[in-house]
C-alpha cells in the first residue's frame, strides 16, 4: 500500500503562483506520480506526470508552460509548479502514483485525498 499526502493547496490571486506537494510514504512498484485535479460540475483531468526514475515529464497540451512537475526521489517527493493562475485552475488537486506512457496512458493505482486550489480574480 502507499498513502499518498498533497500539501500547498490554497486561495491565491490570478497570476499568482503556488507549489503543491505529494509525499508518497513508499514508491513501491509504482513507476511514475501524475497530478490530476476537478473542478465542480466537471470531470477529473489529467494535469501532468512525471517517471520517478529518469524524470521525463508529460503534461496536458493545454497546461504546458504554466505548470511545470518535478520530484525529489530521496524524498519521495512530487511537486506541481503552478504559475499565470487562472480562475478557470480553481479545483481540488490530486496526486496518484502508477505507471505513464503517454499523456494519454497511463494508471494510478494509489491515490490522495487532494487539495483544495482556489484562484480568485
Amino acid at each position: 500500500q502507499v498513502q499518498l499526502v498533497e500539501s500547498g493547496g490554497g486561495l491565491v490571486q490570478a497570476g499568482g503562483s503556488l507549489r503543491l506537494s505529494c509525499v508518497a510514504s513508499r514508491r513501491a512498484s509504482t513507476s511514475a506520480m501524475g497530478w490530476f485535479r476537478q473542478a465542480p460540475g466537471k470531470e477529473r483531468e489529467f494535469v501532468g506526470a512525471i517517471r520517478w526514475s529518469g524524470g521525463t515529464t508529460y503534461y496536458t497540451d493545454s497546461l504546458k508552460g504554466r505548470f511545470t512537475i518535478s520530484r525529489d526521489n530521496a524524498k519521495n517527493t512530487a511537486y506541481l509548479q503552478m504559475n499565470s493562475l487562472k480562475p478557470e485552475d480553481t479545483a481540488v488537486y490530486y496526486c496518484a502514483a502508477g505507471w505513464v506512457a503517454t499523456a494519454n496512458s497511463y494508471g494510478m493505482d494509489y491515490w490522495g485525498k487532494g487539495t483544495l486550489v482556489t484562484v480568485s480574480s
